[in-house]
Formats: structure tokens, sequence, C-alpha cells
């Protein structure tokens, strides 16, 4: 056998890069290759394992009894849990003719606990290697973006002086300190904040005389930031509130500095801020219009920096409702101004959506709003048609505020979710799956609460809606199966070779956890708080909910990377992946991921009895 064709197979597969020199020659020399027949069993459950097998060519099955659990393809291998245990949980076996390198036992587990890191890949919980995938799909320097610190940037200095200072004292005092920035503290303890920008806009253009106070033109400080938060969150929080500066506080909640917007662009060059910014002044709809074109490219610039995809979410989900909620403001009638309530829908109101895909909205209106029904409607055409020019594609099922079924008062939505829950159908419970998720983009919030409220009050009483609520998840069959460790529809010729992720990964998860927040009356809408809820509520224990908050969010990051190569190829987005354009570890975290996924679809059906609904 060729060493140098060894090496360069051994060094391809992840994570056996990180073997020294010296190992990966230890390796090389003690490999040999095995052929297997068509069915043949390689290992079996309860036996005690003497290798570790690569695939060179081939499909071999992992089972239980015969229940396939997993498959292994070309450049995998298995199975090392076997050897770390010694003794083989379950039994594998070839689906095809199969040829492999086999490595001896006493060599990998010598070698295992000599490399630091293989033993920390090999003794990871799947949710921990979902976690790192980061560290090995991203440059380094850029994965270090997640996990910066405020701290790790630049934080001004906090100067604090007493709010009776003058104004001509405190722009001495920022001269001689060389800050932009002061605080104040009053008699009350409370925080001002006063800046550069302040003295020139407020106390010269107004003419104030320079003995004045300088709290006259002072902003109270509401907000602060741990020095020990992301630094991507407190950015999420400057973009959300519109402010350019935020009050550091240290781990003794004493106030340790300032951060400001140029300090978080040494980090991030997504121009965020100057995006929302753009939204807050937008004084036309073309204006505001302009402001959305840079989504895309915030998305991009995000994603190849390596920052997780929920955060992402999070931003593009903040900027998508700072548009809706100014064009809302900007068209509406001003009898519905206060008397309404504008919802988002779906994955936009679960605050998932990345890329647009379509709308999902609905509006509630106050029973006093006084405003007529064709001129709700005829607002409401409008409303979604400059969504639709803004790049919001339409809903193909209609589920907009320009359909009445979307549009109605409170007290008629109430006998809408009544109807749902009493006479329940397939289009009951997807409609009710979809005003679950809703949240608040524009008007006001307690119109959606309390019909909530209502929801919660009137389905609670029947364990039966709940495993109805619950059976929609048993059409769905999660795609891991004998062609390359994957199920492809062999009907669907237009994705032949593709499987479809939503369908077979992300619904499933939504849907069951969407489920069991619902029974626990969760007032949250979004996928990974519901999950830290339930795992709050012991519903679910730590490791799963962290092993289902790393599958969702690795599922939605293969999903975003795919159709954002579409997109630069001029492709249609969609819900489709060809794992072929996976490497190898990628493939093999989708196949954890389905596992999990697996692994919650069958907790709902013991739970719910879905077998028998």
């Amino acid at each position: 056998m060729n060493l140098i064709e060894q090496s360069t197979f051994i060094n391809s597969i992840h994570p056996f890069e990180n073997l020294t020199k010296i190992q990966l020659d230890e390796f090389s020399k003690a490999l040999d290759i095995t052929y297997f027949k068509e069915n043949e069993i390689i290992q079996k459950s309860k036996e005690e394992p003497n290798n570790l097998f690569f695939i060179i060519k081939g499909l071999v099955q992992e089972k239980i009894e015969d229940e396939v659990i997993s498959i292994y393809s070309k450049n995998e291998f298995f199975d090392t849990i076997s050897l770390i245990e010694n003794c083989s949980k379950h039994t594998f076996i070839t689906v095809q003719e199969t040829i492999c390198y086999v490595l001896p036992k006493d060599i990998f587990i010598k070698t295992l606990y000599e490399n630091i890191h293989l033993e920390s890949f090999f003794f990871q919980s799947i949710s921990q290697k979902l976690n790192a995938h980061i560290n090995n799909s991203k440059d380094k320097e850029l994965a270090n973006l997640m996990i910066a610190k405020v701290k790790d940037a630049r934080v001004h200095r906090a100067i604090i002086v007493k709010s009776e200072t003058s104004i001509f004292d405190a722009v001495s005092i920022i001269k001689k300190e060389k800050v932009p920035t002061l605080l104040l503290k009053n008699k009350e303890n409370t925080i001002h904040i006063v800046t550069d920008s302040d003295f020139r806009e407020k106390v010269i253009l107004n003419r104030m005389d320079f003995d004045e106070s300088v709290s006259k033109i002072s902003t109270p400080v509401t907000m602060y930031v741990s020095e020990n938060d992301f630094l991507f969150n407190a950015q999420l929080l400057m973009t959300k509130h519109g402010v350019k500066r935020m009050v550091v506080k240290n781990d003794k909640d004493e106030i340790s500095g300032i951060i400001d917007q140029i300090s978080l662009s040494s980090f991030f060059a997504t121009h965020t801020f100057s995006v929302s910014n753009e939204i807050d002044k937008a004084e036309s709809i073309e204006e505001l219009k302009v402001a959305t074109k840079s989504f895309i490219k915030i998305i991009r610039s995000l994603n190849t920096k390596g920052v997780k995809v929920n955060f992402i979410s999070k931003l593009i989900n903040h900027l998508n409702r700072k548009v809706m909620n100014k064009l809302f403001e900007k068209l509406a009638p001003k009898e519905l101004i206060g008397k309404s309530c504008l919802i988002v829908m779906g994955s936009e109101g679960r605050g998932e959506q990345i890329l647009k895909t379509d709308q999902d909205n609905a509006l509630i209106i106050s029973d006093d709003c006084t405003l007529s029904d064709d001129e709700i409607l005829k607002f409401s055409h409008i409303y979604i048609k400059t969504l639709v020019d803004f790049g919001f594609p339409k809903c193909d099922g209609n589920i907009m505020i320009s359909n009445p079924y979307w549009c109605r008062r409170q007290k008629d939505f109430k006998d809408l979710i009544y109807e749902w829950v009493t006479n329940p159908s397939e289009n009951s419970f997807m409609n009710l799956a979809i005003f679950y998720d809703a949240a608040c983009a524009s008007g006001d919030r307690k119109l959606l609460n309390d019909l909530k409220e209502y929801l919660f009050k009137i389905g609670s009483t029947s364990k039966t809606f709940y495993m109805h609520f619950a059976k929609i998840i048993m059409d769905f069959n999660v795609p891991l199966g004998f062609f390359d460790g994957f199920v492809f529809n062999s009907k669907d010729k237009k994705h032949k070779h593709e499987i479809d992720i939503k369908k077979g990964g992300i619904f499933v998860l939504v849907q069951s956890i969407r489920t069991l927040a619902l029974e626990h009356k969760s007032m949250r809408s979004n996928t990974l708080k519901r999950i830290k809820e339930l795992k709050e509520l012991g519903e679910l224990d730590e490791e799963f909910a962290s092993e289902l908050s790393e599958a969702f969010n690795f599922l939605c990051t293969i999903k975003l990377k795919s159709n954002l190569e579409k997109l630069d190829s001029g492709k249609c987005i969609d819900n489709y992946i060809n794992p072929e354009n996976l490497n190898t570890m990628e493939k093999d975290l989708l196949k954890d991921s389905f596992k999990i996924v697996n692994k919650l679809k069958k907790k709902l059906e013991n739970q719910y009895k879905l077998n028998y609904v």
C-alpha cells in the first residue's frame, strides 16, 4: 500500500487532520485494507471491537435490531464509541460491496489519549460538536467575532460628574480628559449622559448660557450592557433601540466605561447601525425602500464572518420589524393608529426568517375602532402592495392582511380561535400554529396578548386537542436512510438528489417544540427561547435542550448557506439542499442533527400517543 496515499486519505477526514506527523505516520503504517461483500456483518452488537474502519468505497448501516439508526459512506469512519467503551452497542452491516481501511484498536486508543484535539472531539456530546462546527468551517479570526465580549472592544473611560456641573465646566472636562462623552449623577444616583454633539446641537444652536447646568442637555441612561456580554448582543441592542452609545457595567454592577458604534465597527463591518438609522430617519416611502436594499449585504457579511445564524436572524428580524412599523405608521389611517395590532406570523413571527421568503401577517383591530371595514380593506391592499415592492413576496396561502380572513376586529378573532379549537381540521391546526407564532410588528401589543391568553384558556381543557395539534409531525419523515446516508424523494424529478431540509428537519423540530410550548401556555414565539423555557419548566432535560438548540441552529445554517449560493448563481431560494455540496464534516453533523430531530419526534409520539390518533 502507498503510505502517502493513506496519509492523505486519513488527513482529509475530520478530526484526524489534527494528528501530528509522527501520529499520522504511525496510523498509515498500521492500516490494512479489507473487502466486505454486500449484506456482510462487519461488527455485531455486544461484541468486543478490534478495529476502527475508514470507508474507501461502499455503504454501511448501523442498526439496532431491524432499525437503521445511521449510515456511513465514502470518507467516513466507524465506530469510535465502541472502541472507547470496549463494547459494540450496535450492529454494522454492509448495504453494498464495501472496501475499508482498518486501523487496530490499540493504535487508535493510544493516539486518542496522546492527542488533545482527538480526545476533545471524541468525548464531546453531539450538541458540543454542532456548536464547535463554526471553528472548523470558518477562519479562527472570524470565528472569534462570535465569542468576542464587550470588554474585548475599545471601551471609553467613564467620566462621571455631578449633574449641577455647568456647561462650561463640562466642556472643559471633556477637553482635559479627551473623551467624547460625560456621565452625570444626580442626588438620586440616577445616571444621565451628555455627548459632544449635545453641546453643538443644543447649546450653540439654542444660544444657551454656558453657566447653566449641563443636566439640561443630558439624556437619561435606561439601558446598560455587561462588559462580559457578547459584543454582538451590544450591537443588537444598539440597532434595536437606535442608540449610538451604551454604558458598560462590570461584574460588581459598577459603571466601567462607554462603548460606541465606532468601537463596534472595528469588529463588524456590516453597517447595520447606519441602516437602522436610515429606517428611523426615512421621510418618504422611497427612502424606506432604499434602506431595505442593504439587508442581503448585511446577511452575507455576517455569514462570511462566521456569526451564528440565530444572531443574524435576530438582527434582520429587528430591521424588518422597524421597516414594517414605519411603513404602517406612514400608510395607516389615523383611526387605526393605537387601535390595532399588526402581527407577523410563521418564521417571521418566530424571529427565524433571514432571507425574505413570503409574507405571513394579520391585522387585529380594536373593537372600538371607528374606521369602516371598507376603509380598512383599502388600506390593507395598499400596505401589502408596498411590502411586495420592498421585496417581501406575497404569501401563496394568502395569509396577509389584504385577505379579510386575517384582518378582523378582536372579538371576531376570538370567534375564529374558538372555531379552530372546537372544530378541529387540518386547516384549523395549521392556522392555530401560524397564529401561535405571531408577534407584534406595530401597534397595540395587548390586542395580540389577549387573544393568546384566550387560546390558552379554551385549549387547556382538552388533551385530545394537543394530540391532534402534534399529529402533523407524523406526516413528515426525517430523511435518514439508505442512499449515501440520506433518503431522497425519487418521485420529485426536479429535486431528485436533494433533501427538503425544512420538511425533513426544521418543521418537525419547530412543530414539536411549538406543541409543548402551547400546552405549557408559553408566550414565547421564538423556537430557541421556547426550548430554553421548556428546559426551565422541566419538560426537557439540559442535555437534550442543548442538543435541540444546536441542531436547530445547524439546520438553519445549512439552509442559509445553500440559499446564499443559489442567489449568487441567479437561482430562486428554496428549502432544498444537495448533500453532495456539503463537506464530510457537514454531512456528519447533518446526520447528527436529524438523529436529534428523530429523538424529539419519538418523544412526542410517546407523550401524545400519536400512533393512536
